[in-house]
């Protein structure tokens, strides 16, 4: 809420255009489908007071009906269907994972039940020691995150972040047994076991631990996607010498991408205003190399953003969505980007409990989902502003992209020039715990499963 003395007129000159929403029929089929599911769940879990499954249910039934103690099997983890924590379940019934750009090599599936006999060109098979747990988990495991509806389905091993031993390496995926790496896959990283491709990976620093090296992919790809949207990497920014008084602003600083955005930015002469969601993560928030850094749960952020840059922002990083989407367009300065790469703000915080999604819950996501400010083509000329977004799990076809972020974060963590995020570790048992904990929006930094 703004202080007395600055009125929303004050501070706000002008508005985007009235609301408008538009939907893509399988998109709009399948948030049906997984509305229905959580209202289900919810009244299983809430109302009829159904236990929850054990989380090593799955591994327990497995060992006690098998013939053959085979100890080749990978565990894994995957969500059975939208819900709550307590979808989340472990498994021992197959020998690998995958994510959905190989599945058509694997019978269509993210389980691969026996070892290769040949491993693919270009393809890894990693012992995987370590996995994060993103956001975009939680929004997987509430049936919300379109491209694991699309490629995967239910239920769907979740996991993009990871870091290991690399066990067969396939020609021409310029790795070799023993090597230590780190990397991404597209979904399936939830696993001790996984098959991805050799581009996805880098070689993990002797000086870094599997856990480090788990929470960096994924966050810092979002990052320098982003920052190279912006117009502010590769090359050196135009317009944001120090003399020119150009600033970018960072929404949830303190975050495992927020944080990494804060650094990249700086290694690229851009000065940086980040803004947190509680004073705790102010320190954080510096660390990372933020110049001005603005907790909104003290003040009114847009009205302390304009302060911090009265020329305007060249460049603004939001993934909170209808909280703030408006005032970012508005704090650009001529020529600015908003970069838009997710929407925490529209879904809740759940902290306790099993972390369901309530009817009532429902109802206050689609009020939000009909706020949404519209950006129109016109205004956006006249304004001389853009908007941008993306989403990097749809990137299975950017190879070269996705090589060149895997080459620049790799010499940046090497070198020293990346500093790793705080790291909050947690036992495979725990997977659970992490996603609770992360979707109570208390975090700082990354959240790291260890196999």
């Amino acid at each position: 809420r703004p202080p007395p003395t600055a009125s929303r007129g004050e501070r706000l000159s002008t508005r985007p255009s009235a609301p408008m929403v538009q939907f893509d029929l399988a998109v709009l089929r399948n948030q049906a489908v997984a509305l229905g599911w959580n209202i289900w769940i919810w009244f299983l879990r809430a109302v009829v007071r159904l236990p929850s499954p054990a989380f090593l249910a799955g591994i327990k039934d497995r060992e006690a009906s098998s013939a053959d103690k085979d100890s080749d099997r990978c565990v894994c983890v995957e969500i059975v269907g939208p819900g709550g924590v307590d979808r989340i379940l472990a498994r021992s019934d197959c020998w690998a994972t995958c994510g959905y750009d190989l599945m058509k090599e694997f019978d269509g599936s993210q389980r691969i039940a026996k070892p290769l006999v040949t491993v693919p060109p270009g393809l890894v098979v990693l012992r995987n020691h370590a996995f994060s747990v993103n956001y975009a988990d939680i929004c997987v495991r509430w049936g919300l995150y379109e491209s694991a509806l699309r490629f995967v389905g239910w239920p769907i091993i979740p996991g993009f972040d990871v870091a290991g031993v690399v066990e067969v390496a396939g020609s021409d995926s310029g790795f070799k047994p023993g090597d230590r790496v780190f990397g991404c896959t597209l979904f399936g990283g939830y696993s001790s076991r996984v098959v991805t491709s050799g581009r996805l990976l880098m070689h993990l620093p002797e000086n870094l631990s599997f856990q480090q090296g788990a929470s960096l992919p994924a966050a810092a790809g979002t990052a320098l996607h982003a920052t190279c949207l912006a117009g502010l990497w590769p090359q050196a920014p135009l317009g944001n010498s120090p003399d020119a008084g150009y600033s970018a602003l960072v929404h949830s600083a303190a975050g495992g991408v927020g944080s990494l955005l804060c650094q990249v930015l700086k290694l690229q002469g851009v000065r940086v205003v980040g803004v947190v969601g509680s004073g705790k993560k102010v320190d954080a928030c510096k660390k990372a190399g933020a110049d001005v850094v603005i907790d909104k749960s003290a003040e009114d952020w847009a009205v302390a953003a304009k302060s911090a840059a009265s020329k305007g922002y060249s460049a603004i990083f939001d993934a909170n969505g209808v909280s703030s989407l408006g005032d970012s367009y508005r704090l650009l300065s001529c020529n600015g980007r908003l970069v838009v790469y997710g929407f925490h703000s529209n879904l809740p915080k759940v902290d306790g409990g099993l972390g369901m999604l309530s009817p009532w819950t429902w109802f206050l996501m689609a009020l939000d989902l009909l706020r949404m400010p519209r950006f129109d083509p016109m205004a956006l000329t006249l304004d001389s502003k853009s908007v941008l977004g993306f989403n990097l799990s749809f990137f299975s076809e950017e190879h070269k992209l996705v090589e060149r972020y895997m080459e620049q974060m790799g010499e940046w963590v090497s070198n020293g020039k990346l500093t790793i995020p705080p790291v909050q570790e947690f036992r495979f048992e725990d997977t659970r715990e992490a996603h609770a904990a992360l979707q109570s929006g208390r975090t700082v930094g990354k959240l790291v499963v260890t196999l």
